[in-house]
């Protein structure tokens, strides 16, 4: 069977397709409808550029500089100046993985056919991508509108042989891994750098991969919130998805009816069927409703990311010769908003999940106070407490929304910001911290799972716990558990656990929670 190709500027790309095309198990090509429209775009600045009318980044300056004309000889300087001057970056560096999907994103868009671009400087970026010779990027510096103007900079000055990448597992300069290669730095042309460095894609590249995390982790906390289930012997009547049509939300209607099937067949619901509990904690029972607000804000960040990945967002747009437009699809606000509200659903995520270790903590009349039947002299997992509340306080400190803020810049002319760019990047932070809590209360479930023995649960929750097994061990005393939760978020990570049970809940919506 052939190996599919992502047409860039012509298929419509998923998020899915854009993680494949990191990983490189997707190939991507130009088409030859998009080839077309490229040149087409490219020849109508060729010409604007050899008359005499005034088009911003073509034959203007920048920025509030853009009433100043600059003469002809000097345009192709004028190109070449702005990668440098505004590769200002500071902090640490941008992950390679964010670094190539940045290339990939901007690509898709470039390929559009409306930002006057030449075919060999698209080429030249899809090499880059096909060669994982990636551009290496500091974080900090975007204001998530004018584009990710400094980001895009550094990303794009080894098209003119400055800079650094990593290729063939090194950090070198730009232009020494363009001579390993055979190749020479490219000759800009009008409009060209403008149109590399404006637009979203540091935005939505870290967004994307928030995404993809994101998922992973609300499908993980759904799974631990089963074995917590189970553990506290609750009761999954809260599941019924009769109580959930009544009040029909996509995310509560899809975590009911995943968790009901994941335990109604288990014996050790059975066993307490009959028990004179009346009602569980919020954080078993309201789980419906919280993990699925958070699969909610999931759905909304899809929604617009699938939009803007697959958009034009440099300025000014070229149509033809007689319409081009200056405009502000730069701007980072439609997905900064939803990247924010994103973050705020990963942080009442780990909230709830930290609620749900604290009860598998305090102890029942079966399960032992700390998890461990000999306390005292061990401590068992007392100190889980301490750093679930760590990281879910300092997930709250994060959760105020990046786009709330805006300053000023270019002396006024961009006047209003998204700050886009902060919000996707403590997206990420906080998604990190969220790893280890989902981290953490597997590591508990599964210890208080341990003490239902010899009932079993469903066959696949059995086959969590199995593979939980080979990663950990039961604790009959105390060790350095850091170790564990440590092996755990690597499990977490490589997606083992979902992947081993995602055939057990079929849902007619779980399609509409794809990436």
């Amino acid at each position: 069977m052939k190996d599919r190709v992502f047409y860039f500027g012509q298929d419509r790309l998923s998020i899915a397709d854009a993680i494949a095309l990191i990983d490189g198990s997707l190939k991507g090509e130009l088409s030859k409808q998009a080839r077309k429209k490229i040149l087409k775009s490219f020849n109508v600045v060729k010409n604007i550029a050899a008359s005499d009318k005034a088009v911003y980044g073509v034959n203007t300056g920048f920025g509030v500089l853009c009433r100043t004309v600059i003469e002809p000889s000097k345009r192709q300087k004028l190109q070449y100046n702005l990668l440098k001057s505004h590769s200002f970056g500071v902090g640490s560096l941008v992950d390679k993985r964010i670094a190539k999907l940045m290339l990939i994103l901007k690509v898709h868009s470039l390929s559009m056919g409306y930002s006057g671009v030449s075919l060999e400087t698209i080429e030249r970026i899809i090499w880059h991508i096909n060669n994982d010779c990636i551009p290496i990027v500091p974080m900090k510096g975007s204001v998530g509108a004018s584009g990710d103007l400094v980001p895009l900079a550094h990303l794009f000055l080894p098209l003119i042989g400055l800079g650094f990448v990593e290729f063939n597992g090194k950090k070198m300069e730009a232009d020494k891994a363009l001579k390993q290669a055979g190749l020479k730095p490219l000759i800009l042309h009008p409009k060209e750098g403008l149109a590399l460095i404006n637009g979203t894609q540091f935005i939505s590249s870290w967004a994307v991969w928030g995404l993809y995390r994101f998922k992973n982790l609300l499908e993980h906390a759904d799974i631990t919130a089963a074995i917590t289930i189970e553990a506290l012997k609750g009761s999954i009547r809260p599941f019924d998805e009769r109580l959930h049509k009544l009040r029909p939300f996509k995310g509560n209607l899809y975590v009911a009816k995943k968790i009901y099937s994941l335990l109604e067949d288990s014996e050790i619901v059975r066993s307490h069927i009959n028990c004179n509990k009346v009602q569980d904690p919020y954080s078993l029972r309201c789980v419906p409703q919280v993990h699925g607000a958070c699969w909610d804000a999931f759905l909304h960040l899809k929604e617009k990311l699938l939009i803007e990945i697959n958009s034009v967002t440099d300025n000014p747009v070229v149509f033809d010769e007689e319409t081009v437009l200056s405009g502000g699809n730069f701007h980072g606000e439609p997905v900064g908003m939803a990247i924010d509200y994103a973050s705020l659903a990963a942080v009442e995520l780990g909230n709830i999940i930290d609620r749900r270790c604290n009860l598998l903590l305090a102890g029942d009349d079966e399960l032992p106070k700390m998890l461990l039947e000999e306390v005292g002299i061990n401590s068992g997992f007392m100190i889980s407490e301490y750093v679930t509340a760590a990281l879910a306080s300092e997930n709250k400190t994060m959760a105020f929304p990046a786009t709330a803020d805006t300053i000023p810049t270019s002396l006024g002319q961009e006047d209003h910001v998204s700050m886009a760019s902060i919000a996707a990047v403590k997206f990420n932070r906080i998604l990190d911290n969220l790893t280890d809590i989902v981290a953490i209360e597997f590591l508990l479930a599964f210890q208080g799972f341990g003490f239902r023995r010899p009932l079993v649960s469903t066959e696949p929750i059995e086959k969590v716990i199995a593979i939980i097994s080979d990663v950990v061990e039961f604790a009959r005393e105390d060790r350095i558990f850091s170790y564990d939760v440590e092996k755990l978020r690597k499990l977490i990570e490589s997606s083992r656990i979902v992947k081993s049970i995602e055939g057990y809940y079929p849902n007619q919506l779980s399609q509409t929670f794809q990436l």
